[in-house]
């Protein structure tokens, strides 16, 4: 089925929009994928959330090097957490291959609504790192990316934003380094995807790129104006994607 012009502009204003709000506190997918789904609705849809996964992956990339150029990272625990998330995810998309993922929205449904809750009561959540012994810490991040990793590739919308909830609940990071952590596992998350779904020729390339540019974009800016505005700022940002995240998959539930 050809994509028409006026889809693929709808697309990427949709990608733009996602690519900036995920480079701040991650959720894009809360805009981008519904926004896939409803445009390209004549299209099968493993193969519209594959053709997503491209322009999240440019996004997150041009997000990345502006978060790198302000926040140090520990990069031997970068690399465990990266490596950990690419397989997880792999495995998550094959899975999607062949199962529904719909049974699991009513859990999220309960995860959303705790994390919202904890993030509006935690006034000083995320405002300074905590940051406990590098061997714990290792374990701890193998299992977030693992977790996490396979959830992005299993269902996708709020990756970002749990990554970034994990960074700093479990990891005691502050929400700028945690947002930059999270730019670098998902990074891997969605290469993983990319990877299986570029295989078995299930990505719309006509789609994918275009959005892609405009993710990037969108990614860049974001950016910026989260390490210009700082932690207090992502905070209310987190919360309010949190939100809007929780809203989506409870429209998923009772329309279902």
């Amino acid at each position: 089925m050809e994509i028409t012009f006026y889809q693929i502009l709808a697309l990427c204003i949709a990608a733009f929009a996602a690519g900036f709000v995920d480079a701040i506190v991650g959720g894009g997918g809360l805009i981008q994928t519904p926004a896939a789904l409803v445009i390209l609705g004549g299209h099968p849809v493993v193969n519209v959330l594959g053709s997503t996964k491209i322009p999240s992956f440019t996004g997150t990339f041009f997000a990345t090097i502006q978060y790198l150029k302000k926040v140090k990272l520990d990069w031997t625990l970068t690399a465990l957490m990266c490596a950990t998330a690419f397989f997880a995810s792999y495995s998550g998309s094959r899975l999607l291959l062949n199962v529904s993922n719909s049974f699991m929205k009513p859990l999220l449904l309960v995860v959303l609504a705790g994390v919202a809750i904890y993030t509006y009561t935690k006034k000083n959540f995320g405002q300074e790192e905590h940051i406990t012994d590098a061997p714990v810490n290792r374990w701890k991040a193998f299992a977030i990316s693992l977790v996490i990793g396979f959830y992005d590739g299993f269902i996708g919308p709020g990756t970002g934003s749990f990554l970034i909830l994990a960074c700093i609940a479990v990891l005691g990071y502050d929400f700028l380094h945690a947002s930059a952590q999270a730019k670098m596992v998902n990074l891997a998350t969605n290469l993983g995807s990319i990877v299986l779904f570029t295989f078995t020729g299930k990505i719309l390339w006509a789609a994918a790129l275009p959005m892609a540019a405009c993710n990037a974009l969108g990614g860049f800016l974001g950016a910026r104006l989260a390490i210009g505005r700082g932690n207090r700022f992502i905070r209310i940002f987190f919360l309010l994607i949190v939100i809007g995240t929780l809203l989506r998959f409870a429209f998923d539930v009772l329309r279902g």
